[in-house]
């Protein structure tokens, strides 16, 4: 047998509504997020279908709130790549979320400055000697989810499309 919850030993079993405000009271839920969360608590389907319209028209639930969310916890130590596959799995609307992308790609390559920097401690930005570290570099840096373009720009410590193109692969 399963343990009871405090709640159910005094009585009292959390409502779906309860369940689904204390998710959102955390952080900030998408409507697929909180279908997922919630189906085995819910008796019916139309039930809890009915709590999340109800939640979406008093504005608890909202797409934009939770791009911007996630956009705010994550795009300082993550690439473009990756937190675009954060908002898909969330079952965000893909518009919404080809918006947020557009804008992460604008300050991609400052970020990634930054993330390299905070991991590797360079001082100065210039390219590391060694190829075995630039592509223990590279790989972490495409770990994080940034683009190859981005990558090889702060690994190569280059900031002009001239010192760019030397580091870019022949077209096949």
């Amino acid at each position: 047998m399963a343990a009871a919850t405090p709640a159910a030993r005094r009585g009292f079993a959390i409502s779906l509504k309860g369940r689904a405000l204390r998710l959102l009271a955390g952080r900030e839920q998408s409507r697929a997020e909180l279908e997922r969360k919630l189906k085995s608590h819910a008796e019916t389907p139309e039930q809890l279908a009915q709590v999340l319209d109800e939640l979406q028209a008093k504005d608890f639930i909202s797409e934009v709130r939770v791009v911007e969310s996630v956009i705010n916890r994550r795009a300082a130590r993550f690439g473009t790549a990756r937190v675009r596959h954060e908002l898909l799995a969330k079952g965000l609307d893909a518009e919404l979320v080809q918006e947020a992308v557009q804008r992460l790609r604008a300050t991609e390559l400052e970020r990634a400055q930054e993330v390299w920097r905070k991991k590797f401690d360079s001082k100065a930005d210039r390219p590391v000697p060694d190829a075995a570290a630039r592509l223990k570099q590279m790989r972490f840096m495409a770990a994080r989810g940034f683009g190859t373009e981005v990558i090889r720009r702060v690994v190569a410590g280059a900031d002009t499309d001239d010192q760019l193109s030397a580091y870019r692969l022949p077209k096949v």
